[in-house]
């Protein structure tokens, strides 16, 4: 994504797991607040550590000084292992987890679409474990997966960001997951799936968030 972007190859349940990291330049900071770890979207539909919404994600983090992990899911790239329908691919993000912010070290999840469902499913997971310091939910693939419920205490850290014209995810999907546990959703008037046109404003977005 930059020059400072690191490749890493980490170790997960079925093998090696393909990464990227990016960091705040060091003249800018020289110690990050934490790490964010961030899910991409659908394997089997082309969605990779490199799509433009989850590169988004990691530039508002690291411009608010955060460290950003980007990573591919089993069986995509140079990631081993195959697509487990969200299963396989919760225990490969709790695996980068633990690797890149092991114990109580500042931590952000984030996810787009596919990987926000995982995402989901980790923050249940990690919940009461270690703490949570931001959680990011963007076109979060409601009508297609059991997306789980964000903790109530994790609600005023919780980003939940859709696309008003979302044709893959309709927003009432999303709109249906969220009403029970009455957490927000910010809408982006005319906005997509994929945010064609509108990724800085879910850049601005983001940052707000993080920076809050």
């Amino acid at each position: 994504m930059n020059a400072l972007t690191q490749s890493l190859m980490l170790q997960g349940p079925v093998g090696a797991i393909e990464a990227q990291l990016d960091a705040p330049a060091p003249e800018r900071m020289a110690t990050p607040h934490g790490t964010a770890v961030l899910a991409h979207p659908h394997p089997l539909f082309g969605g990779t550590m490199s799509n433009k919404v989850v590169q988004t994600l990691a530039r508002a983090c690291v411009q608010c000084g955060w460290r950003a992990l980007r990573f591919n899911f089993r069986g995509v790239g140079r990631t081993a292992g195959t697509h487990d329908d969200g299963r396989g691919e919760l225990q490969d993000m709790l695996a980068v987890i633990e690797q890149v912010a092991p114990g109580d070290a500042p931590l952000v999840i984030g996810g787009f679409s596919f990987g926000a469902f995982v995402a989901s499913h980790a923050i249940a997971a990690l919940h009461g474990q270690r703490p949570i310091a931001r959680a990011v939910l963007v076109g979060t693939a409601a009508s297609r997966f059991d997306v789980a419920p964000v903790p109530e205490a994790l609600h005023p850290a919780t980003l939940v960001i859709h696309g008003e014209q979302d044709d893959t995810v309709p927003l009432a999907s999303v709109f249906d997951w969220a009403r029970p546990q009455v957490l927000p959703v910010t809408v982006v008037p005319g906005g997509g799936h994929f945010f064609h046109g509108q990724l800085p404003l879910l850049k601005t977005l983001v940052m707000r968030h993080l920076g809050a």
